[in-house]
């Protein structure tokens, strides 16, 4: 299974990336959660001690320079497009309960048609472990799909947009729904979050009618004071717990 999950920031999109990680590695596989989210919150809410210690790959200025063959930050010159990848894995990621999470940071925006080496690093990453037959990922995104190309959408199983009940949660679903039609990806699901009951879920079933509903999971205080109080979100709420693992079963079948 390779999952790519969007969405507006604030809906929870990084709780529900952790949770089907967890989700998955039950299910028995081996997984690789990459956080591609500027903000870079997958592994504190994974609850690993100190996550600000782990420094995203487009920082790490000696690496992107040796892999591109060209210095962070340089105008001009010219780059590798298809830099190494294959061992970053192995030497950056964290251990987290038996999944592997590789905090890469944001693809950063240049001017049209400008691809800088960071980008290059991290876009070919992404491509080599949505390839890669041997393990499941689980790729936590901002709001977008930046991260994803042409050349490998097609390798993603399930593009999830996290989308809780509010108006610009559901324009922000909207757009990414758009972005992904424009790169030909087909498999879209929404993921309802902070769920309070079958209106709220009618809801979102209503705006987003030709809509593949993943599943739903219900809005539980437990999950935001683990989030204040650095505890990892698995465990916080057995009923969210619950509700990923069904979408996963579901996404399996």
């Amino acid at each position: 299974m390779k999952i790519a999950v969007s969405g507006k920031g604030g809906v929870g999109k990084t709780t529900i990336s952790a949770l089907i990680a967890y989700a998955l590695r039950d299910a028995g596989h081996r997984v690789i959660a990459i956080d591609a989210d500027p903000d870079s919150n997958l592994l504190a809410c994974m609850g690993y001690p100190r996550p600000d210690s782990v420094r995203p790959l487009v920082e790490l200025r000696d690496l992107i320079e040796e892999r591109t063959g060209v210095k962070p930050g340089t105008v001009g010159g010219m780059y590798k497009l298809n830099p190494r990848v294959d061992d970053l894995p192995d030497r950056y990621a964290v251990d987290v309960d038996g999944i592997k999470v590789l905090v890469a940071g944001a693809v950063k925006k240049g001017g049209s048609g400008c691809y800088c080496p960071e980008n290059a690093l991290v876009r070919t990453l992404v491509a080599h472990l949505l390839l890669d037959r041997g393990s499941a990922l689980v790729l936590d995104m901002e709001a977008g799909v930046e991260h994803l190309g042409r050349g490998t959408v097609e390798a993603v199983d399930r593009l999830l947009i996290v989308v809780e009940p509010g108006r610009r949660s559901v324009e922000t679903a909207s757009r990414i729904r758009a972005l992904a039609a424009d790169l030909g990806l087909a498999h879209v699901g929404i993921v309802g979050n902070k769920i309070r009951g079958e209106a709220d879920l009618a809801l979102l079933r209503g705006l987003f009618p030709d809509a593949d509903v993943a599943g739903a999971v219900p809005y539980d205080e437990r999950l935001r004071e683990a989030e204040i109080g650095g505890r990892p979100a698995r465990g916080a709420s057995p009923e969210a717990d619950r509700a990923v693992a069904a979408i996963v079963t579901r996404l399996n079948g």
